[in-house]
């Protein structure tokens, strides 16, 4: 047998392969770490600068939403007290107990709401103001509105003299300002409200006027600022403020001069009122207030014509954030640095065992390249992988190779048929399940449909020939059935609600023939639309709203049909509170292991709450829990309807603790059949 000889390695290919080796592993590190940086300071800086003016942009909307509650709160305070009874009682007294009497009350309700005045204007008084004053002039109208407005020193003075005092606001020369020659600010910036007055027999009394002065109103500004900037919310030492303008002045802020004092009197830059008080557009940007760099968001506020007349901001310091931009690019920089040493080094260390039997398997594959059949690379002196490399340097690898290659593939397709089969399987159970259930709720409906639908035209039928007949004695009768008329109006109530009923159990028993429109509906409106539908009862009894609109999904389904089921629970709570309390309306995301369903709108009470025995009749038919003027049907068509949709209607409740409805409605429908 032929002896093989190693193939000795060539000085000018080992200089190559060095060279190579050494490149392949620098310089990807060389080029690629240093445009990492770059990259990453560029990118990261821009995309960290959005990020600071997406948390502003989110600031100013919380911010602006306090200032609307607060501006909606006065608003429902001073339109309560119009509307209240006590205030009705009060203006029938004589001259001077009524004085006495509406001195007290109004005291009394202005104390109470933190308000700086509330005045009632006789209708005498009320016309003469009607033409200065906007809001007058729509209480006149019969419509309470609440606007901000600027007050004049003297619109102050008449209101009250402490006002125009407190409204005087010294100017303090601000760098960046628009010129402005003025030394002091007198004018007022008013949030102000007024509701019209109304006698028992629904004749205009007068108006009643109620406001706060924003200038100088630190306990306003101060929690605003809580709200928008609790402890804890900026990181890396950064401070939030938030401040009211008129016009370009500071009336009402928490930023702070140089020795600890609030910056009022200071004014906005020229850049910020060009771009917010002439052009109308929101500032989203990074601005300089008054001693310092701020991540600033600047809004218009506007009066009762639409001008604007001052502005919204809130902020916080641009400083640290920037400090720990700057930190943690540097960190990362001598991170990178460091990274590259430390491979360099290593590389250059661990590459000299690899040249060697590279350098001979790249002479062996040169030497039969040259047709020496007998060229081995030989024993290199190595152990490791690249030893066992060289010995086995053709025929054994490529074998393994060509039969790892062949089983994995083999492997891969089986796994893969396997999961394709195993999820058929899964679906086609899943299928059958959803048809089975399906098929038992049709053959249910469909006979209490039929029952139903017969149940209906035989009761129609007599009805309507009673109804017929009782017109008909009504007409005969003439003036000789006045006697008995209460009879006459209490049979004809009887037949409407006999009426009701069979419709309430038609659309029950079909509800294929009373599904409308499908359109996405947001909470937050239905639930307004739906309380200006029950605004009279509300008015009947002493019952605070709380709204909390935590979720900004929308749900496919009919406006109407919804808005139906949500007036019912609305009806039910504030008949559950005849003493007064307070009506929760919340609507909040419906996720399910971390995944989003639809939404839940909650109708609670603070009512006496539902025993155990009530509750599980809740939803059954002509159950009414001791009222008289009720069907019995609401809840039960009410829990249809959403059931239809793929919802559900849940309730919790405690005797004496109140009761909460909870409606659960999905994103779309999941099975509500539409009309052709």
């Amino acid at each position: 047998m032929t002896e093989r000889k190693p193939v000795l390695f060539e000085p000018p290919s080992r200089r190559s392969v060095r060279v190579r080796l050494l490149l392949l592993a620098l310089l990807p590190l060389g080029i690629a770490l240093p445009a990492m940086v770059a990259v990453l300071a560029s990118w990261g800086g821009d995309y960290f600068d959005r990020l600071l003016v997406t948390k502003v942009r989110a600031d100013l909307a919380v911010a602006h939403g306090y200032f609307e509650r607060v501006s909606d709160g006065l608003g429902r305070s001073v339109e309560g007290l119009a509307g209240s009874a006590r205030l009705v009682r009060a203006l029938t007294l004589p001259a001077k107990p009524q004085e006495a009497a509406l001195a007290d009350l109004l005291d009394g309700a202005r104390a109470a709401q933190r308000l700086d005045f509330l005045h009632f204007l006789p209708v005498d008084r009320s016309t003469r103001l009607a033409a200065i004053w906007p809001v007058i002039g729509a209480a006149r109208q019969g419509v309470a509105r609440t606007e901000t407005e600027i007050f004049s020193a003297d619109q102050l003075r008449q209101i009250d003299p402490a006002l125009a005092e407190r409204a005087v606001t010294p100017l303090l020369a601000t760098a960046n300002a628009t010129v402005d020659h003025r030394v002091v600010e007198a004018r007022g910036l008013l949030l102000h409200t007024a509701a019209p007055v109304r006698d028992a027999h629904g004749g205009l009394r007068g108006v009643l006027v109620g406001g706060v002065l924003l200038n100088k109103n630190l306990a306003f500004i101060d929690r605003l600022n809580a709200i928008v900037y609790p402890d804890g919310a900026l990181p890396l030492g950064s401070a939030g403020t938030a401040t009211l303008f008129l016009d370009d002045v500071r009336v009402a802020t928490n930023v702070r001069l140089f020795q600890g004092e609030r910056a009022i009197g200071t004014r906005v830059s020229a850049a910020v009122r060009q771009a917010v008080l002439d052009e109308g557009r929101t500032w989203l940007d990074r601005a300089f207030v008054v001693n310092d760099w701020y991540v600033s968001a600047y809004e218009p506020l506007l009066d009762s014509h639409g001008k604007r007349i001052g502005m919204l901001y809130v902020g916080f310091l641009e400083g640290p954030f920037e400090a720990a931009k700057r930190s943690a690019l540097g960190v990362v920089v001598g991170l990178f640095a460091l990274v590259m040493l430390v491979a360099g080094v290593f590389a250059v260390l661990w590459a000299r065992r690899v040249f060697k039997p590279i350098e001979r398997m790249h002479a062996t594959m040169h030497a039969i390249e040259n047709g020496d059949g007998d060229a081995r690379v030989g024993p290199v002196g190595s152990h490791d992988e690249l030893g066992i490399v060289a010995s086995h340097f053709d025929r054994l690898l490529d074998r393994l190779q060509a039969q790892a290659t062949s089983l994995k593939r083999w492997g891969e397709s089986l796994d893969a048929e396997v999961a394709a089969r195993t999820a058929d399987l899964e679906q086609a159970v899943a299928d059958l399940k959803a048809a089975q259930s399906q098929l038992v709720m049709n053959e249910k409906l469909a006979a209490i449909g039929q029952l139903t639908a017969g149940v209906a035209h035989e009761i129609n039928n007599p009805i309507a020939v009673m109804q017929g007949n009782l017109d008909v004695l009504r007409d005969i009768l003439g003036p000789a059935a006045e006697p008995v008329a209460p009879e006459i109006k209490l049979i004809h109530e009887q037949v409407q609600r006999i009426r009701l009923i069979v419709a309430k159990l038609l659309q029950f028993a079909r509800p294929q023939d009373y599904v409308g429109y499908l359109e996405p509906v947001a909470p937050a409106q239905l639930i307004q639309d739906s309380l200006v539908l029950v605004g009279h009862l509300l008015k009947q009894g002493n019952i605070a709203i709380e709204q909390h609109f935590d979720s900004s999904r929308h749900v496919l389904c009919n406006r109407n049909e919804l808005q139906q089921v949500l007036i019912n629970l609305l009806v039910n709570a504030i008949q559950a509170m005849p003493e007064g309390g307070v009506l929760r309306l919340i609507a909040e995301d419906w996720d399910e292991s971390d995944m989003p369903v639809g939404l839940r709108l909650v109708v609670a009470d603070s009512g006496a709450g539902i025993s155990d025995a009530d509750k599980a009749r809740l939803f059954k038919p002509f159950f009414t829990a001791n009222k008289t003027d009720g069907t019995g049907l609401g809840l039960w068509v009410s829990q249809s309807l959403i059931e239809r949709y793929g919802g559900r209607i849940t309730v919790d409740s405690l005797a004496g603790r109140g009761t909460r409805f909870a409606v659960w409605l999905r994103f779309e429908p999941l099975a509500v059949e539409r009309p052709a």
